[in-house]
């Protein structure tokens, strides 16, 4: 807060229905224009097959690195039933490089649950919707009030970012998310309308104005009302506790070479990057890998040459694979061709190819 500016009210001055009325007229002009939703107000719903794909897609990463992914899968399975009919190989293939490569595997079991059960249509409450395989809490609340205007306390982390600033919670994630969802869940009205844009205001408030870091407290309706704000430190929450510090690992992706082809592997369908096509690879351990090692883990025998080394971060440890090249046949391999191999690799095994032939 500014030198000599006036601290706003707290939030127990401003009520729910008014905040409410005040972050809804805010959406009518500021909200974004995403291809996977109906525009604020404007009486038509968004088709449940494109919020059900967005919100998985958006889970772990950002819009901007998302939308390419969903307008890729909505030309090429344009309606759930599509998606249900696709072949799990081609499906993982375009899920590459979103990570969390389950949510792929989920994906296809949703599609044809929904396809085989309910004729091609997603369920409208949010109890049938959570019934279905691979949709969790949040999904099942986000497809209900953007798709069907239910009553859903939809709560992602620009949710829960908002609700701490606005109420000062001192709890520090992730301890606090039960009372943010129960702060979030006040303002949940059954006999209002507008539940849908409710659920997106919340979520564009905290993704364009109240923001990580410093928020934009100039530009937010909600500035009076907001106890973060009052006390003059908005950026301090929400509060979180310390991370553990990620763990590091190290193993060998092997580019093995033959008449201008590439050998690939699929991984096994249980466990990190199940079910996709991969440079073989040994297994990732707390210690480097010694040449002398690569006999024990190299897919057959080869003079292999040590091309360098890529680094990779995932979600609970972070990856240094050191990159061998040779020529080798390798019993089992699919060989692609160098200028195609990388296409669907998930993420570090197309940054180790790249080293590999470069």
């Amino acid at each position: 807060m500014k030198s000599g500016e006036t601290s706003p009210p707290p939030v127990a001055d401003a009520g729910p229905s008014a905040l409410r009325r005040r972050l809804l007229a805010w959406y009518d002009t500021a909200a974004r224009s995403l291809p996977w939703r109906a525009g604020p107000g404007s009486g038509s719903r968004t088709d449940p097959y494109f919020v059900w794909l967005s919100e998985v897609m958006l889970q772990q990463t950002t819009v901007p690195h998302a939308m390419p992914y969903f307008l890729a899968f909505t030309t090429r399975w344009p309606t759930v039933s599509d998606l249900a009919a696709a072949e799990d190989a081609e499906v993982m293939a375009a899920w590459a490089g979103l990570g969390y490569y389950a949510r792929a595997r989920n994906l296809l079991k949703c599609a044809r649950a929904v396809a085989a059960e309910h004729g091609g249509r997603f369920p409208g409450t949010e109890a049938e919707l959570l019934a279905l395989p691979g949709i969790g809490p949040y999904t099942a609340a986000a497809v209900a009030a953007i798709a069907f205007d239910q009553p859903a306390n939809v709560v992602d982390g620009n949710v829960e970012r908002v609700m701490s600033r606005l109420f000062a919670i001192e709890t520090p994630l992730p301890t606090a998310r039960g009372e943010l969802r129960a702060r979030a869940a006040g303002f949940i009205d059954a006999a209002s309308d507008r539940h849908g844009d409710w659920a997106q205001a919340l979520m564009d408030l905290g993704a364009t104005v109240c923001r990580p870091g410093v928020p934009d407290c100039g530009a937010c309706p909600l500035a009076q009302g907001c106890a973060a704000r009052a006390g003059g430190m908005p950026e301090r929450y929400p509060l979180k506790l310390r991370k553990a510090p990620r763990p590091h690992r190290h193993g060998v992706a092997f580019v093995a070479l033959k008449d201008g082809a590439v050998a690939l592997v699929r991984r096994p369908e249980r466990g990190l990057l199940g079910g996709m096509l991969a440079l073989p690879t040994s297994d990732w351990r707390d210690r480097p890998w010694s040449p002398a090692e690569l006999a024990s883990s190299a897919p057959a025998a080869a003079d292999w040459r040590l091309a360098g080394s890529v680094e990779h971060v995932f979600t609970h440890f972070s990856l240094t694979l050191d990159v061998y090249v040779g020529a080798a046949e390798v019993p089992g391999a699919e060989w692609r061709p160098v200028s195609e191999a990388a296409t669907g690799l998930p993420s570090v095994f197309a940054k180790a190819l790249q080293r590999g032939l470069a």
